[in-house]
């Protein structure tokens, strides 16, 4: 990695992170830096936390299941990552303890650390991960995008504990792929025993263990007492006895079990909400994060009309942006969104900015009438009808008002028929991905959120593949060479050129000049809309530490809890 890119980074991360700490009512401190001032405890263990999660995981198996940030909780409680992210921008060991890359990064090494073993006593190696893992790895539902945005060809064990993954091509931003929840280390063994119940008792070599599951009410984790990690101090981790995840879809039920103590943590994607939380007062913790999550909504290109880039651009432009960050309790919060990175990344575009669709409603309607007036449009209605179109979020009640801001916009154009519809996050999610071997999905214009603050190249070349098999045969390539993540079921050679580009050097300034291409080919073809960038919060009984103050196993700090995911085995209870 460039020292260039590792500073601008490092410059992300240090206006990024950071924790607000409310207490009596009206007392507010800003703590600058990703590490908030914690007492002198003498002993961290012990004792539970509560944490209300948004929504139930659609599972919890890592190559199988999608997981959002509630999931990404839950599941990197269970399961460990090779590498784990730091808050300079780079990526450390976890379970590997070291990795090297050859001069044009088509092969990596990852040396492994030595002593781990599963939840069930199975033992941590090479082979077990070569010779059982990636071949799960490699036909799971998540898992196989993965892979193949990644350029991974092969996974060998060339050592008790060395792996070497070849590549089939350069890809200088390989490790952050390993940092993401769809290559978590499982137990196969169990995985291929256990089938589908994998989900209810899954088996890792994480910090705590499943004790009980009970879907859509709680799952219980308790304390790993072998897990490998210790602490500064040499005292094996982690602290608490036990965490137990509650899926509260409802924002206002979740903030009023905080505010109740019926949970001692909660976890929020939505503005609104956050906004709530800071006027709550009381004796909490509000660790914040301004990212690059950027909230929107996807149009599934492959079916009528949105198949059409006039439709898009039109009910883009017809997309009054401030209303609907107004309606999600965003104003002063989050600003409007024109690319998936924010205006504080390194990796944020003015030239995108300036090309991205403006607000202008009259310009919409004649963008959307060039369409409707096409004898030969593709929804086969006849010229002259409005399109008609579904417009799905989840039923949260902020995203219902902002769904009906931009449904009242574009009925009121006299151009749209639209059906505002409302399915739970699983549902929402499953609904945009599809069933094999298609992945089309049923979904037409779909609320969704984009981006990470990881390597762009692990979202971007995952979501922005061949939709399917047969959409990779199209275009040249192989029928494996697919992602069924691509939701919006768009796909542009010259991007995937694009992309392939950026990783075939680790110089910070072609690859953002590369990912800019990318974004600007978004701004033209508009296979989504934005609302605002996402702000999230996780806030806590002030009594719990930890989330912005963990660290690796070289003792370098950790990336926090970016996007709301906390990594939970460091945190502690100071009573």
């Amino acid at each position: 990695m460039s020292k260039q890119w590792r500073k601008s980074l490092a410059v992300l991360l240090a206006f990024a992170l950071f924790a607000v700490s409310c207490g009596g009512g009206s007392d507010e401190e800003v703590v600058d830096g990703p590490v908030a001032e914690e007492p002198d405890v003498a002993d961290k263990f012990g004792g539970t936390v509560t944490f209300g999660i948004e929504a139930e995981a659609t599972g919890l198996r890592p190559w199988e299941d999608a997981c959002s940030s509630p999931c990404i909780n839950m599941m990197t409680s269970v399961f460990d990552k090779l590498v784990e992210f730091r808050a300079d921008g780079t990526y450390g060991p976890w379970l590997a303890e070291s990795y090297s890359a050859n001069e044009d990064f088509t092969e990596w090494t990852f040396q492994l650390r030595e002593g781990v073993s599963f939840h069930n006593g199975v033992a941590f190696d090479a082979a077990l991960v070569a010779d059982e893992i990636y071949p799960l790895w490699q036909t799971g539902a998540q898992s196989s995008g993965v892979l193949s945005a990644s350029g991974v060809e092969s996974i060998t064990a060339t050592g008790d504990l060395e792996l070497t993954v070849s590549l089939t091509q350069s890809n200088s931003a390989l490790p952050a792929y390993f940092e993401r929840p769809q290559l978590l280390i499982f137990e196969p063994g169990a995985a291929n025993e256990m089938a589908e119940a994998f989900s209810i008792t899954p088996v890792g070599t994480g910090p705590f263990v499943i004790d009980s599951r009970d879907l859509d009410n709680e799952t219980v984790m308790v304390r790993n007492e072998s897990w490998w990690m210790t602490d500064a101090d040499g005292d094996q981790l982690p602290y608490l006895d036990s965490i137990v995840f509650r899926p509260i879809p409802d924002e206002g039920t979740r903030l009023s079990s905080l505010l109740s103590g019926t949970v001692n943590a909660m976890q929020t994607l939505r503005q609104g909400t956050i906004r709530d939380t800071r006027d709550a007062g009381g004796d909490y913790t509000l660790y914040e994060f301004q990212g690059n999550n950027v909230g929107g909504g996807m149009f599934n290109t492959a079916v009528p009309p949105f198949d059409d880039v006039r439709v898009r651009r039109g009910l883009t432009e017809m997309n009054n942006q401030d209303a609907v960050i107004a309606a999600l309790g965003g104003t002063g919060i989050s600003e409007p969104g024109t690319q998936w990175f924010s205006p504080d990344s390194p990796w944020y575009s003015e030239k995108v900015a300036e090309a991205w669709p403006k607000f202008d409603f009259e310009a919409g309607k004649l963008t959307l009438q060039g369409y409707i007036d096409d004898p030969d449009r593709s929804d086969g209605l006849a010229a002259g009808d409005p399109i008609s179109i579904e417009l799905s979020c989840p039923p949260d009640p902020t995203l219902i008002a902002a769904m009906q801001v931009i449904e009242d916009l574009w009925v009121s154009s006299g151009l749209v028929e639209a059906n505002l519809t409302n399915y739970d996050q699983q549902t929402h999610i499953n609904y945009a991905l599809g069933a094999p071997p298609d992945f089309l999905g049923e979904h037409g214009a779909h609320c969704w959120r984009w981006s990470s603050d990881n390597d762009p190249s692990t979202e971007l070349n995952r979501q922005l593949l061949p939709y399917n098999a047969t959409n990779a045969v199209e275009n040249g390539l192989p029928e494996e060479l697919f992602s069924a993540t691509n939701f919006y079921n768009y796909f542009d050679p010259e991007v995937l050129d694009a992309l392939n580009a950026a990783t075939a050097t680790d110089d910070f300034e072609e690859r953002k000049a590369l990912y800019e291409s990318v974004m600007m080919n978004f701004a033209e073809n508009v296979p989504l809309w934005y609302s605002g960038h996402t702000a999230t919060l996780i806030a806590t009984d002030d009594n719990i530490f930890g989330l912005n103050s963990w660290s690796l196993p070289d003792g370098t700090a950790g990336v926090g809890h970016p996007a709301a995911e906390g990594r939970w085995s460091q945190v502690y209870i100071a009573e």
